[in-house]
């Protein structure tokens, strides 16, 4: 073995240690941010990464900045994809999007990261990878912190700014997070996406533990409009939690 180089078993767990940090960081994760993400040297991450691509476990993104999960994975993910939305909270879920005139998206929680479960299809969701690689940034995001003691070490010391609206001070962070923790109900106004507004509230599973949110989005200007549908927003995840989680 060379001096300084580690051994193939090592190289493989950090590979396999990479694959999941893409996997958790979202769609366009750069390598710095994996190597900050997992503690590695840049020069080895980026060795790691450049073979894991070349194997087509891995992707480069169009803009050749950042990294996505590849083709030799679909197959091995199958098995660990969430399961479709049952048929009942399919009719439920419908039904709500029938009754406003706005987005409403089915998000669901990872140990610290979302991911869209269900999007609204006469609505298209903005900015969906800004959604899973900064929740601070997002109503459902922010739902997510919330729920997590450490929500710090997710955020960690310097957020990334996606819009001049974006929160980035720790302290009005907290001081948000420890609000929804009061009333489960999130907001962010233009920190996401420009212009756009949305709200969420969170989704329970059985044991009381939070898994998901209903988010309902619009343009900044119909906000009040959007923030009159919460009461009905919390009575779709309570409906909802029992049959998906």
């Amino acid at each position: 073995m060379a001096i300084g180089r580690p051994d193939r078993a090592d190289s493989v767990a950090r590979a396999l240690q990479i694959i999941e940090a893409v996997a958790d960081l979202g769609l366009g994760t750069t390598g710095s941010e994996i190597a900050r993400h997992l503690g590695f040297p840049q020069a080895s991450t980026y060795r790691l990464l450049n073979g894991l691509v070349a194997d087509e476990y891995l992707v480069r993104t169009a803009d050749l900045r950042g990294f996505a999960l590849g083709a030799r994975l679909s197959t091995m993910l199958s098995g660990v994809l969430p399961p479709p939305v049952p048929a009942r909270a399919r009719e439920l879920i419908d039904e709500f999007r029938s009754s406003v005139r706005f987005a409403v998206h089915l998000v669901y929680f990872r140990p610290t990261t979302l991911r869209v479960l269900d999007p609204d299809p006469d609505h298209p969701l903005t900015g969906i990878g800004e959604l899973m690689r900064y929740p601070h940034a997002s109503a459902p995001g922010k739902i997510l912190l919330a729920s997590l003691s450490q929500w710090r070490e997710v955020v960690g010391t310097s957020p990334t700014s996606l819009t001049p609206a974006t929160i980035i001070d720790l302290t009005r962070l907290g001081d948000e997070i420890a609000q929804i923790r009061r009333t489960d109900v999130a907001i962010d106004d233009g920190e996401l996406v420009c212009d756009h507004a949305h709200v969420a509230v969170p989704i329970l599973d059985v044991d009381g533990d939070v898994r998901g949110a209903v988010m309902i989005g619009g343009v900044s200007t119909r906000l009040d409009a959007i923030r009159s549908l919460v009461d009905a927003a919390k009575g779709l995840s309570s409906a909802l939690g029992p049959l998906l989680f």
